[in-house]
């Protein structure tokens, strides 16, 4: 057989890259005459990076250089913001990359040939078994509660001699719930201290609900606790791809040995870091998409749609079979949003002509929600 040949009927992927889902991302909207089009499916900050940034950007010049393959200017920018080591902070292309990392480093096939287990919620962020089937460990998706919640005694019940890592993520994407602080931290006492337990927060400055937890607190408290965030949400910075973990010595020492070299370019690092410095305006517009989700839930609630309490940048459609259907109808709107066939429709929560255009969808659309 020739090489050409080879090609032309294809090189096959390793066993596990054909068992693996597709990510699907967020499509964007169609041009619908008359209407302005509107992207909800992504869960983007609808607003542009600070005026700062956007000057930062525009005065950088060094792209023919490698960027800092550790992001020490970064880190300690983060250190003094979160009042942390800089030594515990390890930055990646977005908190996907920051996991990836992770997995990498703590979760995979060993020399025996028997893989990790990695535990973590479902549905949940897509992504996830995508990463741990790739790291070449094995998912075990503990089903979430009707509300859309951790169920964390099926979690911890599920954790074996193999259990490597569990993945919380709060708020949960796609279906909004946030943990609290006191039901997490049960949660890590019951698992064995050598299980790493990563608390992803790619949403956290969007979370208002009392009591929630907050991962930096239980880093300081427990060695086995890793912590994602991410500049792509409330910075309005998913374009340049940077997040980071924060953990203890123990772990990062073995993060840095998996982190990809340069994963975070210059121009990535120099934006975070005018973005935290001017972190009060973010803030201040992180409040008017809270205000909106808020507009948002209250709206369906009017309706009559029961939808799970929502702490991120979005809302969560439990439609089930209707979902897909819902999309489309959204999509003659002008409206991309993000469906999950058969389970429900996330709808992020966008421009405010885009929410009002999306409310006014639900009060036309005659099938509510299951458990409405």
């Amino acid at each position: 057989m020739t090489s050409s040949e080879t090609l032309a009927g294809g090189i096959p992927p390793r066993p596990v890259v054909g068992r693996l889902p597709r990510y699907a991302a967020g499509k964007p909207p169609a041009a619908v005459d008359g209407l302005t089009s509107y992207k909800l499916s992504s869960n983007e900050n609808p607003l542009p990076p600070l005026p700062a940034v956007i000057e930062a950007i525009a005065q950088q010049t060094d792209f023919n250089r490698y960027p800092d393959p550790v992001s020490t200017k970064l880190r300690a920018a983060l250190a003094g913001f979160l009042n942390v080591p800089a030594e515990d902070i390890v930055t990646g292309a977005g908190s996907l990359g920051a996991l990836n990392q992770i997995l990498a480093a703590f979760a995979g096939q060993n020399d025996d040939g028997k893989a990790d287990e990695v535990i973590y919620p479902w549905r949940s962020f897509e992504a996830y078994p995508i990463s741990v089937g790739l790291a070449g460990a094995e998912s075990v998706r503990i089903p979430v509660t009707s509300d859309g919640r951790h169920n964390l005694d099926a979690m911890a019940a599920a954790v074996t001699a193999r259990t490597r890592v569990v993945l919380l993520c709060t708020p949960n994407n796609p279906t909004g719930p946030a943990l609290t602080a006191a039901e997490t931290e049960a949660f890590i006492r019951s698992v064995p201290s050598n299980v790493v337990v990563v608390i992803d927060e790619a949403y956290q400055e969007f979370v208002r609900a009392p009591g929630a937890v907050d991962g930096i607190a239980l880093y300081r408290k427990y060695p086995n606790v890793v912590v994602l965030r991410t500049f792509s949400k409330a910075h309005g910075l998913a374009g340049l791809r940077v997040g980071y973990s924060v953990s203890n010595p123990a772990l990062t020492q073995h993060l840095r040995v998996a982190a990809t070299p340069f994963a975070v370019s210059q121009i990535a690092e120099k934006a975070a870091i005018v973005s935290l410095q001017n972190f009060p305006q973010v803030v201040e517009r992180v409040q008017t998409l809270v205000d909106e989700r808020a507009r948002v839930t209250a709206g369906l609630g009017d309706l009559g749609w029961a939808v799970p309490d929502a702490q991120g940048n979005f809302v969560w459609l439990d439609l089930g079979a209707d979902s897909s259907q819902f999309a489309e109808l959204a999509g003659a709107q002008g409206l991309s949003v993000r469906a999950f066939p058969g389970e429900g429709v996330r709808v992020s929560v966008g421009e405010q002509e885009a929410n009002t255009r999306f409310l006014r969808l639900c009060a036309d659309y005659t099938k509510a929600p299951r458990g409405s």
